[in-house]
């Protein structure tokens, strides 16, 4: 098999490139490294091993072999969007051994793989904080070999190393703790070289931290709407006299202002507990009210149609009692001019025929992602 050259892997990067432009989500563009752990598994054959050392393919059937041990890894990458990534690492496999019994004794055998790897990565959110994940890629990697016992012939080399490019797929979860720290855990097949010609894969199952760089928790999205006159009687007419004309009455100019929040920014999925993130969103709310003559704000509960009508009651109902509790606690606004109220699933922002189906699955929970909101109205003077 041909070396992987870096003209190659640079195409390989071209083609992630291509891929994650073209996706239709353009958001959370950030870099990131982590690095894991965990139990891998080889499947390497032994008994080629053996033939291809002894130059024969009639080598013993009884083998003693441990084919587990700890494999790390270190890597980091560039995510294009909330769909596509480019990661590149570094990758330890463990070290595996084995022995058997010939005629002119034992022969041990011992293998260590190492390598790079550069991987486009699918994501596919599942909710607010849960992503599924999967990956193809290339890996260089070099194959160790130490061989000793005294049924090893004298023409057999005692240490070897093969270098080889393969492939490598993988399939896992990714949690996300804050927005500045994920918790991934994989399970993926390398394809290597024994050391001496012959294929076999190595299963890694693994846990890894992931540190996202510069990426920031979502802002609420502030809709403006025009201001809104109220009408002004004429005066009466004024009598025939010498004396200045009446002044015009005051005009009060209304300002009412109404922003949106995302439910799934504000809360965990399903709970009424604003999360940290939801807490900086309201406070730079609160920032913007300083220094403005309000009358009344309005905090309205908003769910989606999955669940029973009873129960998003019930739910739209906490979470607007706790944005007005946030509000009042750690903003500073007067509990008398606030109120909050539940909507459950009756107002909902998508239309009929927009989301189909009953079922709670992933596809359906992020189409109705819009009816799931706390929206706040502000009514004041200009």
């Amino acid at each position: 098999m041909k070396k992987l050259t870096p003209l190659y892997l640079l195409g390989v990067a071209g083609l992630g490139t291509v891929l994650a432009t073209s996706a239709i989500a353009q958001e959370n563009k950030y870099y990131y490294w982590g690095l894991g752990g965990g139990q891998s598994h080889s499947q390497i054959d032994d008994r080629l091993t053996t033939n291809s050392l002894l130059g024969s393919s009639t080598s013993p059937g009884s083998f003693t072999n441990e084919t587990q041990d700890t494999s790390y890894k270190l890597f980091g990458g560039y995510q294009f969007n909330r769909n596509i990534a480019l990661e590149a690492g570094y990758f330890n496999l463990g070290k595996f051994t084995y022995s058997t019994s010939l005629p002119a004794g034992t022969l041990n055998g011992r293998y260590e793989t190492e390598g790079i790897n550069l991987d486009l990565v699918g994501t596919m959110p599942l909710s607010a904080r849960w992503s599924a994940l999967a990956r193809i890629g290339v890996q260089y990697a070099n194959t160790r070999d130490a061989f000793s016992g005294p049924g090893l012939p004298a023409s057999a080399p005692t240490d070897n190393s093969q270098r080889s490019n393969n492939g490598k797929v993988g399939l896992g979860l990714q949690y996300e703790l804050t927005p500045s720290m994920f918790l991934r855990g994989e399970a993926e097949r390398y394809r290597v070289k024994d050391g001496l010609g012959s294929n076999g894969d190595v299963n890694v199952v693994s846990v890894s931290l992931v540190f996202p760089i510069g990426r920031s928790a979502p802002r609420p999205v502030v809709v403006a709407q025009a201001p809104y006159v109220e009408p002004v009687a004429p005066p009466p007419p004024a009598p025939i006299m010498v004396a200045p004309p009446p002044a015009p009455a005051p005009v009060a100019v209304v300002m009412p202002k109404r922003v949106q929040f995302s439910a799934d920014s504000l809360f965990t999925f399903d709970k009424a507990v604003i999360r940290p993130d939801g807490k900086t969103a309201l406070d730079v709310f609160a920032k913007d009210l300083q220094g403005t003559r309000y009358s009344t704000v309005s905090v309205e509960g908003n769910t989606d149609r999955l669940g029973s009508d009873a129960y998003n009651q019930k739910l739209s109902q906490e979470r607007a009692d706790a944005v007005k509790g946030y509000l009042i606690a750690n903003a500073g606004i007067d509990g008398n001019k606030i109120s909050s109220i539940g909507r459950g699933e009756s107002n909902p922002v998508t239309k009929p025929g927009d989301c189909k189906g009953s079922n709670a699955n992933a596809a359906l929970i992020a189409c109705l992602q819009p009816d799931r909101r706390v929206d706040v109205e502000v009514t004041g003077e200009r």
